[in-house]
């Protein structure tokens, strides 16, 4: 489940040891938490954005994650986990086109290979 990912990473990010810590952040009961990691409550968005920011996870992925886990129906859960992959996919190929612009004006070329490594790019 990822509420136990969420909640374990934001213990981890704050140096926490006990989940009543966490839910003094949060401003529930201790045994909200515990229902939470059990499957029988879910982490509302708002909680779920709190928790992702402060555990330097992308927010997104953490609404994605909390949103698979309130699915019953497999195939949908499937269907959110399949739109996180892509959304991180898309991270890594923004992150690997702007590391090469970033070398690419570090280091000077000539104007045609600029156009070579712009279009192996598209």
């Amino acid at each position: 489940m990822y509420a136990n990912y969420l909640l374990d990473s934001y213990k981890k990010a704050q140096n926490y040891v006990q989940d009543k810590q966490i839910a003094a952040d949060l401003k529930v009961t201790q045994s909200r938490i515990c229902e939470m990691r059990q499957g029988k409550r879910y982490i509302s968005d708002k909680e779920a954005v709190f928790l992702a920011e402060n555990a330097n996870i992308d927010p997104k992925e953490a609404l994605l994650g909390v949103h698979a886990d309130r699915q019953d129906n497999p195939k949908i859960k499937q269907m959110w986990a399949d739109i996180a992959k892509k959304l991180k996919g898309q991270n890594y190929q923004l992150y690997s086109i702007g590391l090469t612009a970033f070398a690419f004006s570090i280091f000077p070329v000539n104007d045609v290979l600029h156009e070579c490594a712009l279009c192996t790019l598209c």
